[in-house]
């Protein structure tokens, strides 16, 4: 089975916040900038060898660091609102990863002008959602505390795999991209984008017409897929932290999959194969963009993209039984 990338073809490359930060626990902004670096240099690979590629990324741990910095200052400073602390990570992140694109791209004699776009994206006020928040973000916190904290936060607290108990905020799923004609413009006119990091900035409509922010996360591989539709792109590549789709994941039997059909997809993820906290919304948005004429859908690790595009990584999910 051919791969299906042609240097014609437009490529959206959705980056795991989780997969910028490194395989060290620490999370150090160094590490980080290292990990970017080394991405970076595959995309820019990709870009001098005539492909057009836009990037989006996640905000993972990042957005729950920037919550945890909130509540630890909080006596001191006025806490964020969550829209405000997805805004503050995407910029921080969207900038590593242009400066780290840039030099790569320089490194290589590419003029390309790169640039990051912080967007918003709208949701629909009357998503389910908002009436059960599952998404757990910030800090842990005790038994003991919870009582208090709901009284005096108004957070929904969850318990978290045995680890204590945390915020939970509804998790929405995306609607429109409200920049998405700036995009398309600026990929046409040639520049390299980096848009609608972390899902985007949740924002809704009010009743006059205007924008106001919600305290929810977008789920990022859902927002990815958007984009790739309001850019009209072809492929579509995921890089996680892992370099492959396995079945059986985590047992005896594990199997990792070079090719998947989206038919074989729909089934595997029909039997419970790839879990809603992990792969799962992964296999969902490539079924879906795939279904509206997709030509592929790549998933790999953050370091293998120009082999993955090549066909000596990663697993392919392609149209077809």
């Amino acid at each position: 089975m051919a791969i299906p990338v042609e240097t014609s073809d437009r490529i959206v490359v959705a980056i795991g916040g989780n997969a910028l930060i490194g395989h060290s626990s620490r999370g150090t902004i160094g590490e980080q900038r290292d990990t970017t670096r080394l991405t970076m240099r595959s995309v820019a690979e990709r870009i001098a060898a005539g492909y057009s590629i836009v990037l989006t990324h996640g905000n993972g741990p990042v957005v729950g660091n920037i919550v945890i910095r909130c509540e630890a200052a909080a006596d001191q400073i006025p806490p964020m609102p969550l829209d405000i602390c997805v805004a503050d990570s995407c910029g921080g992140i969207g900038y590593m990863i242009q400066q780290s694109l840039f030099g790569e791209l320089r490194a290589l004699q590419v003029g390309r002008p790169v640039v990051t776009l912080i967007n918003q994206v709208e949701v629909d006020r009357n998503d389910p959602a908002f009436r059960k928040p599952t998404k757990p973000i910030g800090p842990f916190y005790r038994a003991d505390e919870v009582d208090t904290i709901r009284r005096e936060k108004r957070w929904e607290m969850a318990e978290d795999s045995g680890r204590g108990f945390r915020r939970v905020v509804p998790s929405p799923k995306p609607v429109a991209i409200i920049e998405a004609d700036v995009v398309r413009s600026l990929v046409d006119l040639g520049a390299v984008v980096i848009a609608v990091g972390g899902g985007g900035i949740p924002v809704r409509r009010t009743e006059d017409g205007r924008l106001e922010g919600v305290e929810a996360v977008i789920d990022k591989d859902r927002a990815a897929l958007l984009l790739a539709r309001a850019v009209g792109a072809r492929v579509f590549a995921i890089l996680t932290a892992v370099a492959n789709v396995a079945i059986r994941f985590g047992r005896p039997d594990q199997l990792d999959l070079d090719r998947m059909t989206l038919s074989e997809a729909k089934r595997y993820l029909a039997e419970g194969e790839f879990p809603a906290g992990s792969m799962g919304p992964k296999i969902e948005a490539a079924i879906a963009f795939l279904e509206e004429g997709g030509k592929g859908v790549l998933v790999t690790s953050v370091d293998r993209l120009r082999e993955g595009i090549e066909g000596r990584a990663g697993t392919w999910i392609l149209p077809g039984k």
